[in-house]
């Protein structure tokens, strides 16, 4: 008996550690050329736990199961699936590019372009290089090694960076986030501010350059760029972080998610804070981001996915350029901000931006068969903010507490204001408002007509309300300031946060249709696009127009846009590949272009479409560990519609409404990746850019910042260079692993051919080329060091940008004779240092 128990009892321990035992898998995950792949999952097959890669790409992943499947997936690569029968080590896992395993419920399912298939121009930039690069840069800065990119600080406030692709700004690059388009329905602007802590929360971020691969009912001229947030993550767990720099810059957030539970739900919410005293005199800031998704997976073929982020922030500006003596003799250098100033000793930011843009996105994904899917977006926006100005007699403004490069004296305007008694105010301060609402609905359907063909085709639907006025924000001492623009209410006697000035609203209504075929055989990859759209706009006006009349309320005025477009690459071997892309579209003119004189009256119902035609030709070579693309570009663009804001000597603003000016914009590009050893990474890129304006355009009208028409000019511009980029760049970089998860990494990028933006004022006439910024180089670089707290990874990780303190000019305008003394400018950062902590738990 007693045998019989000790026979049982060791029974019961041999299961029980059966039971408990674990068995551990090993692995590290790249991608297609041999690069590390952080944040890849690696989850059991049938089960609902996981891991992911660390940013090395090394993973550890522990399960009860003696023996199964792992299936490694990372965004935009395809899912690879591996057997273990026993602990194992997997080495080296190569995942390969692919559209297909973005099963992120997100739209750009199908948006995302895959290397030696897709044939455009492209390049994808992965959290880990976005973690390790940014620090306290700008968003669009992470792109700055980028063929055909050109990304500045612009005046230097927090969030007002400008990226320019190929020498288009903002308003002709089609932006999007999860596949849904962010730039203004009015103007086609986007406001980097408003997305300052999206770098926190993003997966990858791709840059499409030229026609793109977006089938959107989205023309991009310059190309595309798409941002992917992170979505629910596989595992449990999350981080805190905290971040130090100069000028006083701090952040500090933590992201938490709940992992794939047991019922289909996941959640994943990620929340910071950021503030400093700015690098630019007058700049100081404060922001906040805040990124939530809930998911659920329903049954075998359904997901579904809600989305919310926003960066509400606030930040001081330098929206006035200066003359480089100007700079060189003032106190505080190439940091001199002439827009703010003292009261009572306590900053007064004179500009200043302040902004809260939403994105809420429902996305669901619908696995209809093997070979259909239906992947749709509803999703809606809302932003309430504006920019910060002078009123009355700006003039006062430009009195200063001493020298010329000193704060300005806001306590000699309190004490005029209260002198003047029931005169209201002298000067005072107020804002330019720019709120809207904004909805919208993308559904992409795509199915294999066969083993090599396949249909996709979809709906774009938007709807968007933009209000425009100005309000009042600081008396300044005052007990009213005085308007007289308001038909509906003369003479009135305004007090904080009354509208003044102008006040009305644009209405959009965007209705588009896309498709496309795709073929894949072989070696052969190409498509054929065609796309439709209905563009209509309406403008209400509450300032100019008494509520009774009938012209306060414009009609509806619509504008069909399309375009065709086709692409074809040839993998020539497992090595080589060739591809080519052509295609012309027509955009809808601009909401100015119809409306031409800010009013109801003067209405430009048969406005030209602008007109584009593309053309580009690429070259690839991927070997094991050598990677290089080179690719030759031409688009001609005519009847552009451009909106142009210039700075008027007395600091005053002014903007141009350009219509039916022509350009071209050619260039060559290259870029290459060398991974010489397992520890050394190279890197390197060249531009080369011909982007001129190529006819004169007359009767522009020149309006001042009160929306009133001011003049009517003749512009000479033909033949001059495309400014606000650089026409010439080029990079190299090296990432080297000193040792185990502690990486050093340094950036050299050149900026070259860099041409001052033209006054109109001063080309009323034929002049000489515009002025050619001093070419300039600079040298980043970061050092980052993982480590073990207990059980939980931990990252260091410190970075320098600037390292040789370098001066250069990143912007200017042009000056009287188009020479460097009459030039007005803005400097870019010299040194600055950021260090930053996280702890993964």
């Amino acid at each position: 008996m007693r045998n019989f128990k000790n026979w049982l009892v060791v029974v019961m321990l041999i299961s029980t550690s059966a039971i408990f035992a674990q068995t551990k898998l090993t692995g590290k995950i790249v991608d297609e050329t041999n690069q590390p792949l952080p944040g890849a999952t690696v989850v059991l097959q049938g089960a609902q736990s996981g891991a992911s890669s660390d940013f090395d790409g090394n993973f550890t992943f522990e399960t009860s199961s003696a023996n199964g499947t792992i299936l490694v997936s990372f965004v935009g690569y395809e899912t690879k699936t591996l057997t273990f029968n026993g602990a194992k080590n997997f080495g080296t896992i190569a995942l390969n590019p692919s559209a297909e395993s973005l099963d992120e419920i997100v739209i750009t399912a199908t948006s995302f372009a895959i290397a030696r298939k897709t044939p455009v121009a492209v390049s994808t930039v992965k959290a880990d290089v976005i973690e390790n690069k940014l620090g306290s840069q700008e968003f669009p800065e992470i792109l700055k090694s980028t063929p055909g990119v050109y990304a500045t600080k612009s005046g230097g406030g927090f969030g007002d960076g400008g990226l320019t692709l190929r020498g288009f700004n903002s308003e002709n690059v089609a932006v999007m986030i999860n596949g849904v388009p962010v730039n203004d329905m009015e103007n086609g602007r986007v406001y980097w501010s408003n997305w300052a802590g999206l770098a926190d929360v993003t997966s990858a971020m791709q840059v499409q350059r030229g026609l793109g691969a977006s089938k959107v009912a989205v023309p991009s001229i310059g190309g595309t760029v798409n941002i992917l947030s992170k979505t629910t993550d596989m595992e449990k767990g999350g981080n805190i972080f905290t971040s130090t720099g100069n000028d006083g810059y701090q952040k500090y957030g933590a992201t938490v998610s709940t992992g794939l539970l047991d019922n289909g739900f996941a959640a994943t919410v990620s929340a910071s804070k950021t503030k400093g005293n700015g690098y630019v005199d007058g700049t100081e800031f404060e922001g906040y981001s805040y990124f939530a998704n809930i998911s659920k997976q329903i049954g075998d073929n359904h997901k579904i996915s809600i989305t919310s982020f926003g960066a509400p922030q606030w930040h001081g500006q330098r929206q006035n350029q200066s003359l480089i003596s100007t700079y060189r003799n003032a106190e505080s250098g190439i940091k001199f901000n002439p827009n703010w100033g003292l009261r009572d000793g306590n900053v007064v930011n004179v500009e200043d931006n302040f902004y809260h843009k939403s994105q809420t996105s429902l996305n669901h994904y619908w696995t209809i068969s093997d070979k259909t899917n239906l992947s749709t977006a509803l999703y809606a926006s809302w932003g309430t903010g504006g920019g910060g100005g002078t009123a009355g007699n700006t003039g006062l403004f430009n009195e200063r507490i001493g020298g010329s490069d000193q704060p300005i004296d806001i306590d000699n305007i309190v004490a005029l204001n209260r002198a003047n008694g029931a005169l209201g105010a002298e000067a005072y301060l107020r804002a330019s408002r720019n709120d809207h609402s904004w909805f919208g609905a993308l559904s992409t359907l795509k199915t294999e007509l066969n083993d090599h063909l396949s249909f996709v085709g979809g709906v774009d639907i938007r709807s968007y309300v933009g209000k425009h006025f100005s309000e009042v924000t600081d008396l300044l001492g005052a007990d009213y300031a005085y308007d007289n623009n308001n038909v509906n209410n003369p003479n009135a006697a305004l007090q904080v946060g009354d509208k003044r000035d102008y006040w009305n609203d644009g209405e959009v209504e965007w209705q588009g249709l896309f498709t496309q075929l795709e073929y894949d055989k072989d070696n052969i990859a190409g498509f054929v696009s065609v796309a439709v759209s209905n563009t209509s706009y309406v403008r209400v006006d509450y300032f100019n127009y008494l509520d009774s009349d009938a012209l306060q309320t414009t009609d509806q005025y619509n504008f069909t846009g399309y375009s065709v477009k086709g692409g074809a690459n040839y993998n020539i071997n497992g090595e080589h590949n060739v591809f080519a892309n052509i295609g012309y579209f027509e955009k809808a003119p601009g909401f100015d272009a119809v409306f031409l004189n800010f009013d109801n009256e003067h209405i430009n119902a048969d406005a030209e479409n602008q007109k584009i035609f593309s053309t580009e030709l690429g070259y690839g070579f991927k070997g094991r560990n050598f990677g290089a693309n080179v690719n030759i570009y031409r688009t001609e663009w005519k009847d552009r519609t451009l909106t142009r804001s210039f700075a008027n000597p007395d600091g005053s603003f002014n903007s141009a409404n350009i219509l039916g000016v022509n350009a071209i914009h050619q260039g060559v590009e290259l870029d290459w990746t060398y991974r010489a050893s397992d520890k050394l990474t190279l890197t390197g890129m060249l531009s080369l850019g011909d982007w001129t304006w190529d006819n004169n355009v007359e009767n522009v009208q020149i309006f001042d910042d009160s929306q009133n028409l001011v003049q009517t000019i003749n512009l000479f511009i033909e033949g001059l260079k495309v400014s606000d980029a650089a026409q010439t760049t080029a990079a190299l970089g090296f990432d080297y692993e000193l040792m185990k998860k502690t990486h050093f990494t340094m950036d050299f990028n050149y900026f070259a051919d860099i041409y001052a933006r033209y006054d109109p004022n001063r080309r009323t006439s034929v002049g000489p080329q515009a002025w050619s910024l001093p070419d300039y180089s600079t040298f980043d670089m970061s050092i980052r060091h993982g480590f073990k707290i207990g059980d939980l990874d931990a990252t260091l990780t410190g970075r320098m940008n600037n390292v040789f303190d370098t001066q250069y000019i990143s912007d200017a305008t042009d000056g009287v004779g188009s020479v460097t003394e009459t030039a007005y400018v803005w400097y870019g950062y010299g040194r600055t240092f950021n260090i930053s902590a996280k702890l993964k738990f």
